[in-house]
């Protein structure tokens, strides 16, 4: 290769072109240790990780909603299309039984899932599109101590959900 005084190029540059490219680039790397987040659980509690266990888990890992077994069959049929609506029910049951999945009864029929969280949250449904939003509030936390106390309970856990509907009429609902 003869010497034309230019730097040699690699076939893709890899270097951040401004600060956004660099956001993308550490943004890319999150979504890479965040899709093998359920896998390492599964791992870690000795559970046997089929290839198609492995797009289950990839899949509910990247979920930033809260999906039904339907709409998990559905995204992971995308990346790989052997996968039955069957295999997707077991998987899903076999990582709530083995606590590493939450299930969900939003008053929609449906069951939908996320994964055991560390921190404590809770959840507001907008009962119009169906949208799932987790929220933290000290004060409803601080409020349900109290009341546990005034009735002479130490309280160990509690669910919330919130159903509502949008203030704003304009807002146009998710499908």
């Amino acid at each position: 290769m003869a010497d034309t005084g230019q730097p040699a190029r690699l076939p893709v540059d890899l270097r951040p072109r401004d600060d956004l490219s660099a956001t993308r680039m550490e943004t890319d790397v999150q979504n890479d240790a965040k899709s093998l987040r359920i896998e390492r659980l599964c791992n870690e509690k000795g559970l046997k990780m089929t290839e198609q266990r492995r797009v289950i888990a990839r899949v509910l890992s990247e979920s930033d909603d809260h999906p039904d077994v339907d709409l998990l069959y559905q995204r992971a049929t995308e990346i790989d299309p052997r996968i039955s609506i069957a295999t997707v029910y077991r998987t899903v049951r076999l990582f709530e039984e083995a606590g590493i999945l939450t299930r969900h009864e939003f008053g929609d029929g449906r069951a939908r899932y996320e994964e055991v969280q560390n921190e404590h949250h809770d959840h507001l449904i907008d009962i119009e599109s169906g949208e799932v939003i987790e929220f933290q509030n000290e004060q409803i936390e601080s409020l349900q101590e109290k009341v546990a106390r005034e009735l002479g309970y130490r309280l160990v856990d509690h669910r919330l959900e919130l159903y509502a509907v949008p203030l704003n009429k304009t807002k146009s609902p998710k499908n």
